[in-house]
């Protein structure tokens, strides 16, 4: 009888080995399937600052696909901004700037409310409300008012300047490895029309702390900040977005180098910075993966520097 026994627990543990190894295998191949599809639009035209922070981001976002398994595309048409080409994606990226033409913001706008995700960057916020008009007018209500929730740029620091960032939501996904304070990658940045605070729809990840007063360097004394409160990276709760002020790279403009308009400081050279970026970026195409085995392997670490420059 233990003899019978004993052969019928040895077959069960040799199937359920074999069903384990299958499993693992079927794991192994969906691995090097990507886990979520990412398109970058951009512009990288007029402001040196811009332009080096696209190809930054350029180089920096593939070496992060290959690291975390997802794939990275770019295009500079945004005559791709429509329904059909938004439908290959689950992460949009807008690097530099916005789109213009009344279709593609339509199609933007549908992609959002229907569960598509956003990261967007520094100067992708930009609309200036001025006599005469801007060339990026505040003449989009619900992507400034709505979506971002932030209205029209008012000002900014100058030159490019390190701020001590903290995190005010440590809960978000974005931000649960960041440390209460960082210095971050210098960055021109930016003061807007609206007190988001006041907004319920949007959560404050990280704001300027004021230990990084005075902020900027002038000459002009309203490029200086001395006091107040400056959101820089933010998500706003109806949608699966996420927005930060950094990506202005600090550029020679006087030529005192040579007269190349030499790069002289980069967005992603900074651990904890380029974390908030991957985390933010993982959080945005995160979709629910069945596993054989429970738990969520670790994230790797990132290491400094992410980029050899």
């Amino acid at each position: 009888m233990n003899r019978t026994f004993n052969m019928s627990a040895f077959k069960a543990l040799k199937a359920l080995g074999i069903a384990v190894l299958i499993c693992c295998s079927a794991l192994n191949v969906n691995s090097r399937t990507p886990k979520f599809k990412v398109v970058a639009f951009f512009t990288a035209k007029q402001d040196p600052a811009h332009i080096s922070f696209v190809h930054e981001a350029n180089r920096w976002f593939p070496e992060m696909a290959a690291k975390y398994n997802f794939t990275y595309d770019t295009t500079s048409d945004w005559q791709n901004l429509n329904s059909d080409f938004l439908a290959k994606y689950q992460v949009v990226i807008f690097l530099d700037t916005r789109p213009e033409d009344p279709a593609q913001r339509a199609a933007f706008k549908e992609y959002m409310a229907h569960g598509g995700a956003w990261m967007g960057f520094h100067f992708a916020g930009f609309a200036l409300t001025s006599t005469p008009p801007s060339a990026y007018p505040a003449d989009w209500d619900w992507y400034h008012n709505t979506f971002l929730g932030s209205g029209s740029y008012v000002s900014n620091t100058w030159r490019p300047t390190s701020a001590i960032l903290r995190v005010e939501d440590r809960g978000h996904p974005a931000t649960r490895h960041l440390p209460e304070t960082f210095k971050s990658s210098p960055n021109e940045w930016y003061r807007w029309e609206k007190d988001l605070r006041q907004n319920p729809d949007i959560d404050v990840l990280l704001s300027i702390d004021s230990t990084s007063f005075p902020l900027g360097t002038g000459p002009k004394q309203n490029e200086i900040w001395h006091s107040g409160y400056y959101p820089v990276v933010w998500t706003n709760k109806n949608y699966k977005m996420l927005y930060l002020n950094m990506g202005h790279n600090d550029i020679d403009y006087e030529h005192k180098y040579d007269n190349t308009n030499k790069t002289l400081s980069y967005t992603f050279d900074n651990t904890i910075q380029d974390r908030l970026i991957i985390d933010g970026l993982l959080w945005l195409g995160r979709r629910e993966i069945r596993r054989c085995v429970k738990g969520t392997p670790p994230i790797p670490p990132l290491q400094q520097p992410l980029y050899p420059h």
